[in-house]
This record gives structure tokens, C-alpha cells and sequence, in this order.
């Protein structure tokens, strides 16, 4: 578990590469810089962890591209103390990046392998988000909404009710749409039944699936 000035100088690079991609976000990229990626990788590949580019982690999972994590984190327009569920823990790393972004953090996974694995690792690196949970992500979190924003890291063919339903009014939720190819797609909550829709280019993530724990 080291991180070194050596692992610190190649996020300082990677922040500076995603700047380069259209990253604005100051406290985006400052989480970038802060989250030793390459700790949520299996230690033989970290040669690849400061790459923008996504990798496998087990379970047909991947840690997301750093470019795609900080895009969404972007959307999301974090502000200390937001209320943030995700629906995809995954490796745990945008969870990570949340949390360096000051937001409490509630986040579901539906792999238990994964699940188990991120929760020993986060306490580890000093990252506490308020609420994991294995689970189907589709559901959300009733009890905790509403939320200030939800982000969901798996491509979903459609958006799923319960979380559009757990969005407070004036609340983002960032999701990658489509099946092969997503589209990053982007609502905001308006009031009780009205969301604006947005819509920012293709992306890949793994398939969103349901009741499949």
C-alpha cells in the first residue's frame, strides 16, 4: 500500500492531460492529483494506473477511464457536504474521488466479490464514504434519498424510475444511456415531474443490469 513521490508526480500528470481533454473543475482535478489510482489495481499492474484509459478489475468489471470519472464528477457539479448516490461502486475509485471532493457519499454494488473488496480497501487508504451497500443499483436507496445528485458508472438502456424518483428538485443525475454505445446524459430535476434533459457524446462503460446480484 505505498504511494510515492513518484506516484504523486504521475497524477500531477494525468491532471494536467485531462485539463488538456476539457477538465475545468478545480476540485475535480485536485482529486484526481489526491487519489492514489493506482492502489484500487492489482499491484502487478501498476504500470497502468496513471494512464487515461480504463482497466479490468475482476468480476467483467473495470476501473473507468480517469478522463470518463472525471467527466462525470464534473457534470455533477459537487458542492462540500452534497449528498451523492452512485449507483456502481466498482473498484471503489470514483467513490474515492467523491469523497476527496467533500460530498457524503452513498454508493451500491451488485457484484459481491467487488463489493467485499471495496469495502476492506477504502477504511485502508482513510476513505469513508457514508454508506455502502450491496444491491441492485436500478432500486437506488430509498431510505437515504433524496439525493443532491446520483451518478451511474454502468451503461443503462433506459433511466431507471426509483432514480429519478430519489433526485431532490434541482439535482443532477449523470448516467451513460444506450446499450453497446452510451450516450453521457445528464438530468436535471426541475420539479416533481418535469427533468431538463442533456446530452454529451458517446462513451463505453459495462451494461447496467437488473436483479442480477
Amino acid at each position: 500500500m505505498k504511494d510515492t513521490s513518484k506516484h504523486q508526480g504521475l497524477r500531477n500528470q494525468l491532471a494536467k492531460l485531462l485539463e488538456t481533454k476539457g477538465i475545468t473543475n478545480k476540485t475535480v482535478l485536485d482529486a484526481i492529483r489526491k487519489i492514489p489510482r493506482h492502489l484500487f489495481l492489482d499491484s502487478s499492474f501498476e504500470d497502468f494506473a496513471y494512464q487515461d484509459k480504463a482497466f479490468p478489475i475482476g468480476a467483467g468489471q473495470t476501473i473507468s477511464q480517469p478522463y470518463t470519472v472525471a467527466f462525470q464528477s464534473q457534470l455533477l457539479e459537487v458542492k462540500k457536504e452534497h449528498k451523492i448516490l452512485e449507483i456502481g461502486t466498482g473498484s471503489g475509485y470514483q467513490t474515492a474521488v467523491l469523497v476527496a471532493m467533500g460530498a457524503k457519499v452513498y454508493s451500491v454494488e451488485r457484484q459481491n466479490e467487488l463489493f467485499k473488496t471495496t469495502l476492506a480497501l477504502l477504511p485502508k487508504l482513510g476513505i469513508r464514504p457514508k454508506h455502502l451497500s450491496f444491491g441492485d443499483g436500478y432500486k437506488g436507496l430509498p431510505n437515504h434519498a433524496p439525493f443532491d445528485s446520483i451518478i451511474v458508472t454502468a451503461g443503462a438502456p433506459i433511466i431507471p424510475k426509483p432514480l429519478m424518483a430519489q433526485l431532490k428538485i434541482g439535482g443532477r443525475l449523470v448516467i451513460p444511456l444506450g446499450k453497446e454505445e452510451q450516450i453521457m446524459t445528464l438530468l436535471i430535476r426541475k420539479n416533481e415531474t418535469q427533468f431538463e434533459k442533456h446530452e454529451f457524446g458517446d462513451f463505453r462503460f459495462v451494461p447496467l443490469l437488473e436483479n442480477k446480484n
